[in-house]
């Protein structure tokens, strides 16, 4: 069985192909230029998915040495992600087959980042907690089963990637936030400012991040670097702050399931610091990263579960009759 993987969902083209569990080639376009204006602008990321996703494509075929002719299905994200770029990614999707006459599967996209763990670990198993950590999302998972999931908790307001991107910012950093703020924490004192950390304190599993973006952006509005708090610190104190949140949920989600492992996805996922941290703090449970290249947005976890779905006989068209669905749900 022989899937190609289409991802749109934001501002990464991807292309990828899967075949009995393997990636064949996976390929993904970065589009730099949203750096200059500090974030996605929509129309512009639909746009460059117009102009790169057929040469993507191309290249991701070319590289696995696989035929048009020889696909058996196309998996493609249908949500949750921008209205316009999915749009141009479903829209590709049944195109291409349609002409061929093959499926095509609809992926959910949290759900595919949390299967990426399985393209890490192959010995991965049923149950585990899941963290999944993004720009857009963060939410605690307990993972039973394929499509047995039960939402523990989630963020009341900004995903902590979006705290990463924002803190960024007004850090006077590039974008993406999370990698350059991880660059620029680097040799800072993570102790030196104590910004708040929301609902640590409450038996709770729920997240909030706006709070610590208005306090660093109050904090830096009469910051003045001296000897004893330089930038370098503020930057590394901002950092801790997020990922102390993240980690002691975890904590508490593992406490509350009694499972013995736990996966990690999403883009920040990627951030040594917190892999670290997870590591130091559930030495006796099974901490589970999937591959860098797997923690941004791919479709090499959309083929692979597209694949998984396929050979279960579960949601694929073959009338081509869905949707895209901005605002997707995982349940």
């Amino acid at each position: 069985m022989i899937i190609l993987g289409i991802e749109t969902s934001c501002d990464e083209t991807a292309a990828a192909i899967c075949s009995e569990g393997e990636i064949l080639s996976s390929t993904v376009r970065q589009q730099i230029i949203h750096s200059d204006y500090g974030g996605v602008i929509p129309e512009i990321a639909s746009r460059e998915h117009e102009y790169l996703l057929n040469k993507v494509v191309n290249h991701t075929l070319n590289k696995s040495g696989i035929k048009l002719n020889e696909l058996d299905a196309i998996s493609v994200t249908q949500g949750p992600g921008l209205a316009g770029t999915l749009l141009t990614g479903v829209g590709f999707a049944k195109g291409l087959g349609l002409g061929l006459g093959i499926p095509i599967i609809p992926i959910n996209h949290l759900e595919g980042h949390i299967f990426a763990n399985f393209l890490a670990n192959d010995s991965l198993e049923f149950p585990f907690v899941c963290l999944l950590v993004s720009g857009g999302h963060t939410q605690l998972w307990s993972i039973k089963n394929l499509g047995k999931y039960i939402l523990l908790g989630e963020t009341r307001d900004d995903a902590a990637g979006e705290a990463f991107d924002k803190g960024a910012r007004i850090l006077g950093l590039g974008y993406p936030g999370g990698p350059e703020i991880e660059k620029a924490a680097n040799g800072g004192d993570p102790t030196k400012v104590n910004f708040p950390r929301s609902m640590i304190s409450k038996d709770s599993l729920e997240f909030s991040f706006s709070g610590l973006k208005t306090s660093l952006l109050y904090f830096m509005d009469n910051f003045i670097e001296t000897d004893s708090i330089k930038r370098v610190d503020v930057i590394a104190s901002y950092q801790k702050a997020i990922i102390d949140v993240l980690v002691e949920k975890v904590n508490r989600g593992i406490n509350k399931t009694k499972f013995k492992t736990c996966v990690i996805a999403g883009g920040v996922a990627a951030n040594q610091y917190l892999r670290n941290e997870l590591i130091k703090t559930l030495p006796s449970t099974e901490i589970i990263f999937p591959d860098l290249s797997y923690c941004t947005d791919n479709a090499a976890m959309i083929a692979y579960l597209g694949e998984i779905k396929l050979k279960f006989g579960l949601e694929f068209n073959d009338n081509l009759d869905f949707s895209i669905k901005p605002n997707m749900k995982l349940s």
